[in-house]
């Protein structure tokens, strides 16, 4: 045993080598998971565990373990293959029929098979510098991150991973140079095992929760493949950042598709539009009444009897005109970055828009129609074929909502006499429980109004936003039913869905909306169309997002928002009057914080990928680590407090009294106290009786005392650090005597 366990040592190195090989090598395993088939990605991941832990536990010749390692992979590929079943031992059948049918399925993999044994080894030996070690590291780090920005699939988690692998590689290998390079320091290093792994844990903890704190900075550049494509003249095709289409490789951004809801998507900052407004605002898509289970079905009619013609300049009519509430003039100006003209179908404003002023800086709206039912701008790109424009100009009436006015408003008094069906639509299999959470949130309110907000309120308070949800949790086969009770986490999507669906289940009418978050203030503009001045906004692909709107009878339909971290502007009562804002138009622009502009793409990086068991365990070893530091150090701190607050360091006298006063608690601490009655001299007499061994350094303990107490003489720093030898080496005699 104990030979092997010597082997074991003496390759310590390799061993890790492997092991950052494998890390790394898994990766690509992952990654290659979608493309081949569930038991070629087996038997890869399997000869490579076979080979990696025979090498590992069994320290023999290279011929034996060559044998060995034979001899595992082929059971791994047996068990694969048995599994899958690709191949099974027929006993009825002879040996060389059974051994003749192995071989001919095994030929489809075998090439498989082999270049994961002849990597993984070539791999592992190439760690004898940290020059091969940074050359290997970076060439993989780089080849993820071009397959990350040229294919729809992230690797990001990827990338983070291989750089893990390629710390620990560097470290492992800083080891071993000091292993061969200082063998005796090497031979005491060895006795303090867990002061090592202690203290590179401490740094890679230190390392993770920076990069887990760093703020979310867009990025200046573009990516790669959006430049690429965008110098080829042609779009980028991204799916809503509420609504990805192909799961964990979407994109961010607007998309017509919102029948299948959920998965998750990547953040992507590509610029879309300038906004310049004179009110920051959601800027308001498309809207969506038919819920199937899964998502959004567009049920509204196409035809042209449904669609009202637009005038340049002329005012736009609504089926359900708010008539008692204010409303506010909003004027934007949008300009597009990118060619949109194969996404969009409608035109974006705040709130609903009411009047067009001009496309292209003209007034040409001839393939623009109006929906009245559902205040949206439709652009038809079928009449001339021609794109989206690259400019227009606007005008909506956002409404100021009277909350006290609305809070005391009943259902009868919002609703009574009126046709709400569509706005009501459930499916038949709606689940029970979604409707008996919606009754219990709001079991406290009497009015509508009250139990949106507490609709609203609870799902903000109760569900975790990010990017990526863990859809493994998923079970019931209804979107809503599944965030709420199992799910428990995801994006815009969710919370929006959920809150349209309780309320409806509540018999309070509500709608899906689409559209764009404000974006980020990126500039002050003034122009003939904004001669007080507009704030301009930069709107992502990021910004993409979806709300809800609740229909109260008399006031129009009013925005809410559900998602955490997502600030709504919306207008109330005490807002300043639109008279106001035309004399003060700067005063708008201070309200826009940092923390504003942040709320509108909220980014938590322990979603992405970092679990938050590892965050926390990181979090206590840092502190543990700051713990023992300030333990450590503790004489010097004090020290440093002392000067602090008396303006002067402690004389040698003091210190050395104050170690005195720290060595007898020491020795109280280990029976030898001091009786009342006693002095110093006769307690340190009594002492040496009970322990002859530490008599003298006793002894000179306390003469040190009394010098430093009683005489004239003055010390000086070298007394003081005798002392401290002299605490040293009794508390060493100590240890050495209790162990025997």
């Amino acid at each position: 045993m104990r030979k092997w366990w010597s082997g074991i040592s003496s390759s310590w190195y390799y061993s890790l080598c492997l092991l950052w090989v494998l890390i790394i090598a898994y990766q690509w395993i992952q990654y290659a998971d979608s493309i081949w088939y569930t038991e070629t990605t087996m038997l890869v991941l399997g000869t490579m565990l076979a080979v990696a832990i025979t090498d590992i536990i069994l320290p023999v010749s290279a011929w034996y373990r060559l044998l060995v390692k034979l001899v595992a992979v082929i059971a791994v590929v047996y068990y694969s293959m048995h599994v899958y079943g690709i191949f099974t031992w027929e006993g009825s059948s002879g040996l060389a029929d059974n051994l003749e049918e192995f071989i001919g399925a095994l030929r489809s993999y075998i090439w498989f098979i082999v270049a994961a044994w002849v990597l993984l080894e070539v791999s592992a030996r190439i760690g004898t510098s940290r020059r091969a070690i940074i050359m290997f590291v970076g060439t993989n780090i780089v080849a993820l991150a071009i397959l990350d920005s040229f294919t729809a699939t992230p690797l990001w988690q990827e990338v983070a991973w291989v750089v893990f692998a390629g710390m620990g590689w560097l470290v492992s290998n800083h080891f071993r140079y000091f292993q061969e390079r200082f063998p005796k320091g090497w031979r005491h290093l060895r006795r303090y095992p867990l002061k090592i792994m202690f203290n590179v844990a401490v740094i890679f903890s230190i390392i993770l929760l920076a990069g887990v704190n760093m703020p979310e900075v867009q990025p200046t550049l573009k990516d790669p493949y959006t430049a690429w494509k965008n110098w080829r003249g042609e779009s980028v095709i991204t799916v809503n950042g509420s609504n990805p289409l192909d799961g964990q490789g979407a994109s961010s951004g607007y998309s017509r598709e919102d029948s299948n809801l959920g998965g998750g998507f990547n953040f992507d900052y590509t610029p879309v539009m300038t906004i310049s407004t004179t009110s920051r605002s959601y800027w308001r898509g498309e809207t969506r009444l038919a819920y199937s289970g899964t998502g959004w079905i567009d049920r509204s009619s196409n035809s042209w009897r449904d669609l009202d013609a637009v005038q340049a300049g002329e005012n736009l009519s609504m089926e359900e005109q708010p008539t008692d509430a204010e409303t506010r003039t909003v004027k934007q100006q949008v300009k597009m970055l990118s060619d949109q003209s194969t996404t969009y179908p409608v035109l974006f404003g705040a709130y609903t828009i009411a009047r067009i002023d001009s496309i292209n800086g003209g007034n040409d709206t001839d393939q623009l129609d109006w929906r009245s039912n559902s205040g949206e701008i439709h652009w038809s790109r079928t009449r001339q074929n021609r794109n989206y424009p690259e400019s227009y100009s606007l005008v909506s009436k956002v409404p100021v909502v009277p909350v006290k006015e609305l809070e005391s408003k009943t259902y009868n008094q919002l609703y009574e006499g009126r046709s709400l069906e569509p706005y009501l639509q459930m499916p038949t299999d709606f689940p029970q429980r979604v409707k008996d959470l919606a009754k219990d949130v709001t079991a406290s309110a009497d009015t509508p109004y009250r139990k949106i907000e507490l609709l609203q309120s609870y799902l903000k308070n109760n569900y975790t936003y990010t990017n990526n949800p863990d859809l493994s949790r998923k079970k019931s086969s209804d979107f809503v039913d599944s965030f709420l009770f199992e799910v428990k986490e995801g994006y815009c999507d969710y919370y929006s869905t959920a809150l349209v669906m309780m309320a409806r289940s509540l018999d309070i009418p509500a709608r899906w909306v689409k559209g764009y978050a404000p974006g980020q203030a990126s500039g002050y503009v003034t122009s003939d169309y904004f001669p007080n001045g507009a704030t301009e906004y930069t709107v992502t692909n990021a910004d993409a997002h979806s709300w809800a709107e609740i229909y109260f009878a008399g006031y129009g339909w009013i925005p809410v928002e559900a998602t955490p971290g997502f600030d709504m502007p919306l207008l109330t009562e005490t807002v300043q009057t639109p008279a106001q804002e035309e004399q003060t138009p700067q005063a708008q622009e201070p309200e826009q914080t940092p923390e504003e502009d942040a709320a509108d793409t909220p980014v938590q990086a322990n979603d992405a990928t970092v679990p938050a068991a590892v965050v926390w365990t990181a979090s206590l070893l840092v502190a543990a680590w700051f713990g023992f530091l300030a333990f450590r150090y503790r004489r010097q701190l004090k020290a440093a407090y002392i000067k602090m607050r008396y303006g002067e360091p402690q004389t040698p006298q003091q210190q050395i009294l104050a170690e005195a006063k720290r060595w007898l608690s020491w020795m109280k601490r280990h029976g030898m106290d001091r009786e009342p009655h006693e002095t110093l001299r006769e307690s340190v007499s009594r002492w040496s009786e009970m322990k002859p061994e530490m008599a003298p350094l006793l002894d000179s303990l306390l003469q040190l005392f009394e010098r430093a107490k009683y005489s004239p003489d003055i010390v000086g720093e070298a007394e003081y650090e005798q002392m401290k030898q002299y605490v040293h080496d009794l508390r060493k005699i100590w240890r050495n005597h209790t162990a025997k």
